[in-house]
């Protein structure tokens, strides 16, 4: 990653380093001037008068002659400058398309994800900020350009001194981002490069060739970034599927222990509160017993009164010995927890489910299984989010069954496992939500996240009954009025739309966007704070934003579990886990 993203770096160093050269070019500037010249010429009224004298003895017959002369030059003269600025005009302007194609590509390259150098970034505004690392990448382009000239006028002694500088100027280089960075040896091979370079200007300088070779580079590294970037959005929701070696391992090691533990040893206390809807209950779905962990730890080390509180946890059948293991050595306090297997809701089968019914047909089957496999990295980029595993989870769809699953509760607040919980949420269950049935945080901001971004409005079962400028929301936690629920039919509204969505018209796959058909305009919009975003994805939120959040998520690739987190970030997880407990130590999990 580290290797692509310096990659990355230098090529848009050079995007930036071309169009600087260009535009100060002396061929460009001198064409620049002329046009200049040419233009202030033309604009003096006689200025094909200035360079001749008339005088007075030539006599009238003269004057008359020379004044026919005079007005035929300044026709040719005229016709003659028009012209020119004609061919300048025309030439300039191909120019500047040109230039301006470039630099529209290179808007489009998303220079968050490609590392810490990138000539866009505020910290590299400071012209005197690493300038010895700068330095050294123009003169390797400049170096390879100048290669390219000597060899091709046989100047082989130049071009192999060229080849030999460039090569210590890599090695000094290396990953280098910062001058902190750059080897003891870089300042003498920055003057050894810039004497060669300047034998090279002296021997080889041709402005046109040099122009052309710039614009070589340029488009070549646009396409480099192009196809890096691609690649890098791959990779990363490659790594976003897997599940690591660690937490595989404690999986393993809790579920074998659990299955030999006597059956009156499984059970967890406090039965008689799963039911009672006086108490503060939670839905939380998850195949990952570390992150359900530490959604728990952090929801009861934060609550007022831990005893009040009642966790439903739903897994599938391979990690439910591990879940219910982990929980009975580690039980939350005084809180009540309970852990059930989705496979044992006999209800819940494909002649009542259009998600089971549909995930059993062949065509989907074959979508996810068969069909359209990427031959390259980059050429999967684009379909492989739509085929991750949790799209085929029913843990994932059990949301759209709340009331089923728990009958006798009035009241259920929704977590997803990958958030951290920083305060104290019993206010949540003093909102008043209006009659709406689902209580979440709006993601809207001016044109994102709207229900366009969602849904195919193209359809028109879509575009005659949504509006689609209205606001997204989003998942992750949400509070549920299953009173509401039951009276709205808010699952039977969820079957309608994904039985209309067989073939994948409507949307793609995932639980948003039928989340937001079927709770539309039964949303109420939550107070932002209760809710904060994009730690899964989003480099600059603010670290008072975080602070003050109630709940932050992890929503996006960069998973606080995966090796690929945002460091930043990753504390606010960790700070939840005990790294000595022998079953995490064993597994190798480390912070």
């Amino acid at each position: 990653m580290a290797i692509r993203a310096g990659r990355s770096a230098l090529h848009l160093h050079l995007l930036a380093l071309a169009f600087l050269i260009l535009a100060a070019s002396p061929c460009l500037q001198a064409r620049v001037d002329h046009r200049k010249q040419i233009s202030d010429w033309s604009r003096q009224p006689n200025f094909e008068l200035q360079n001749i004298s008339l005088s007075r003895k030539d006599g009238p017959h003269l004057l008359l002659g020379r004044s026919e002369e005079i007005t035929h030059r300044k026709l040719r003269g005229r016709i003659g400058v028009r012209k020119k600025m004609e061919v300048v005009q025309q030439d300039d302007e191909a120019l500047v398309k040109l230039e301006n194609a470039g630099i529209e590509r290179s808007k489009a390259v998303d220079s968050a994800v490609l590392g810490k150098y990138s000539i866009w970034r505020r910290e590299n505004e400071n012209e005197k900020a690493d300038s010895r690392v700068r330095l050294m990448r123009d003169q390797m382009i400049m170096a390879r350009i100048y290669s390219v000239l000597a060899k091709s006028r046989d100047k082989l002694d130049l071009y192999q001194e060229l080849l030999a500088r460039l090569k210590e100027s890599q090695r000094s280089l290396g990953e280098a981002t910062a001058d902190a960075e750059l080897p003891k040896s870089a300042s003498d091979r920055i003057k050894a490069m810039g004497q060669v370079l300047s034998k090279a200007r002296d021997l080889l300088y041709d402005c046109k060739e040099i122009t052309e070779r710039l614009r070589a580079m340029l488009q070549s590294a646009d396409e480099q970034v192009r196809s890096l970037k691609k690649q890098s959005t791959f990779l990363s929701q490659l790594a976003a599927k897997t599940i690591p070696n660690g937490i595989h391992c404690l999986s393993m090691r809790l579920t074998i222990d659990y299955y030999l533990l006597s059956p009156e040893k499984r059970k967890f206390p406090n039965s008689e509160n799963l039911e009672n809807p006086d108490l503060y209950h939670y839905a939380l779905f998850s195949d990952n017993v570390l992150a359900a962990s530490v959604v728990v730890n952090s929801t009861i080390m934060n609550a007022k009164e831990p005893e009040k509180h009642v966790f439903h946890l739903v897994t599938d059948k391979l990690n439910f010995g591990a879940m219910n293991m982990w929980f009975l050595l580690n039980p939350p306090g005084d809180a009540t927890i309970h852990v059930e297997n989705v496979d044992d809701f006999k209800w819940l089968n494909s002649s009542y489910c259009p998600v089971l019914k549909q995930l059993l047909s062949a065509a989907m089957r074959e979508y996810y299984f068969k069909a359209d496999r990427p031959k390259t990295l980059s050429s999967g980029s684009s379909n492989l989010k739509y085929r991750n595993p949790k799209y085929l989870s029913m843990l994932n769809h059990l949301r759209f069954y709340l009331p089923q699953v728990y009958p006798k509760l009035n009241k259920i607040l929704f977590l997803d496992d990958d958030i951290v919980v920083q305060r104290d949420l019993t206010g949540l269950w003093e909102v008043d939500l209006n009659g709406n049935v689902n209580g979440a945080v709006e993601t809207c901001g001016e044109s994102f996240h709207r229900f366009d971004k969602y849904l195919n409005f193209s359809n028109p079962n879509i575009s005659e009954n949504f509006d689609p400028n209205a606001c997204g929301w989003a998942y992750g936690m949400n509070m549920f009025d299953l009173e509401e629920w039951k009276k709205k039919d808010i699952t039977g509204i969820y079957h309608k739309w994904q039985n209309m969505n067989e073939n994948r018209l409507l949307w793609k796959l995932g639980t948003l966007p039928p989340g937001l058909l079927t709770f539309y305009k039964l949303t109420y919009p939550l107070d932002k704070s209760w809710h904060v975003l994009g730690l899964g994805y989003n480099p600059t939120i603010e670290r008072s934003e975080i602070d003050n959040a109630a709940v932050i998520h992890y929503n996006g690739n960069m998973k606080p579990w995966l090796e690929i987190a945002m460091t930043k970030y990753r504390p606010y997880w960790t700070k939840y886990i005990n790294y000595e407990h022998p079953y995490i130590h064993g597994c190798k999990i480390s912070q």
